[in-house]
């Protein structure tokens, strides 16, 4: 097999660890508030549910830009093994907490220290051949994905079994085997002496002459409200299976397997629409996923029962299969060779601003409109995202196909 073929199916996997350990506490986390640490008012829950989700991506959007740059000078293989290996340690340590403040300042060390997936793109990035660009960011974007979205399948069976603690000991456990595969398996063919005699520029300086390439910031604007829209919803939807299931019987695992859904789809279409997207173009596949997803979440606000709800979250995963894959994709066919690291690092700091102003205003807006108001101004903000990514990309009108 081809290194970068190997190196692709390897950072596959440990996407999918890493991710997977990462959001298994997402089915339990406002129970565990509520049950655990004593908490009892419904917005108060929200609120803190999502403040300790969108921790993580408060410091990581800070630091990210500051991995990419170390990562241009001393190799991408260095800065998944960074990230996996203290990573695990911070989970372990999160089992320990017992207020919800403990919770919230190891999820902003865990931030300071991540880079996992924006390391494993830019590797895989600068390894595979361009013309195989659209498949590759689709199938290391389906492990990552699948396992974000697996995890709180298995989070919240877990938690039903054991109980919320063990959770984070196991969790850490997946991140340390994620970690300790890349170091055996993953090779990358990286000249730092070359690296060290390239002129070093401030993060400032490299983040001005990226944004003076126009499709860069359209691009970065883009991952920020994909994410936003995602997310907002996330930390309450355990709170919402409670309400359609009627009962607290196996709440848990139905919230995990609400979920999980969604990866599966998008484990499936991911590759799919990158194939696709290496034939028919990136932008194209990104425009139909935008307007499929938002199709795909006004619905949610008016399910009746959690089978309902399932359907349209699976619907949901197969568009999200095409979204942040064609803007990688997209990210490295309009970035400068030699500066790959910064510019995923740059749309890392995008995603986890997205990821972090999500949830907060989730929480904060579920008071006013509940999460069936959240999903519409969701669906409703991917269409204007979609409608603004047609014309700033300028996309051309799909023609048919004879």
């Amino acid at each position: 097999m081809q290194r970068w073929k190997v190196n692709l199916y390897v950072l596959m996997g440990g996407s999918f660890l890493v991710m997977a350990g990462m959001t298994m506490i997402i089915p339990f986390l406002s129970l565990y508030l509520q049950h655990d640490l004593g908490l009892t008012d419904e917005h108060e829950i929200g609120l803190w549910a999502g403040f300790i989700f969108a921790a993580n991506f408060v410091t990581a959007f800070i630091f990210q830009p500051l991995w990419g740059k170390l990562s241009d000078k001393y190799g991408r293989k260095m800065m998944l093994l960074r990230s996996g290996f203290g990573m695990s340690i911070v989970m372990v340590l999160m089992g320990f907490a017992t207020e919800p403040w403990h919770l919230l300042a190891l999820r902003m060390l865990n931030g300071v220290i991540s880079g996992y997936m924006p390391a494993a793109t830019t590797l895989v990035s600068a390894t595979t051949p361009k013309d195989r660009m659209g498949f590759a960011m689709g199938t290391l974007q389906s492990g990552g994905t699948a396992g974000a979205i697996l995890g709180p399948f298995f989070g919240g069976l877990l938690a039903d079994s054991f109980g919320y603690r063990p959770i984070f000991y196991i969790t850490g456990s997946l991140l340390f085997l994620a970690s300790t595969i890349s170091w055996l398996l993953v090779k990358e063919n990286f000249d730092r002496t070359a690296a060290a005699l390239k002129k070093q520029v401030s993060v400032l300086r490299g983040f001005r002459d990226l944004m003076v390439i126009r499709q860069l910031p359209v691009l970065l604007s883009i991952t920020f409200l994909i994410q936003f829209a995602m997310l907002s919803p996330m930390p309450l939807i355990p709170l919402y299976v409670q309400k359609l299931h009627g009962t607290s019987e196996n709440l848990a695992f139905y919230a995990g397997f609400v979920g999980s859904v969604t990866g599966i789809s998008n484990m499936i279409c991911a590759p799919l629409l990158g194939r696709l997207s290496d034939r028919i173009g990136s932008k194209r596949i990104l425009i139909v996923s935008l307007a499929g997803a938002a199709v795909m979440l006004i619905p949610q606000a008016f399910v009746h029962s959690v089978g309902q709800l399932l359907v349209f979250r699976f619907l949901l995963g197969c568009f999200m299969g095409g979204l942040i894959p064609t803007v990688n994709s997209l990210i490295r066919r309009h970035t400068p060779d030699g500066m790959e690291s910064r510019s995923y690092g740059f749309n890392s700091s995008a995603l986890s601003l997205g990821n972090m102003m999500g949830p907060i205003m989730g929480g904060a807006l579920s008071g006013y409109f509940g999460i069936e108001g959240l999903f519409i101004l969701s669906g409703a903000l991917l269409f204007v995202t979609c409608a603004w990514a047609m014309r700033a990309l300028r996309v051309k009108k799909l023609e048919p196909t004879v």
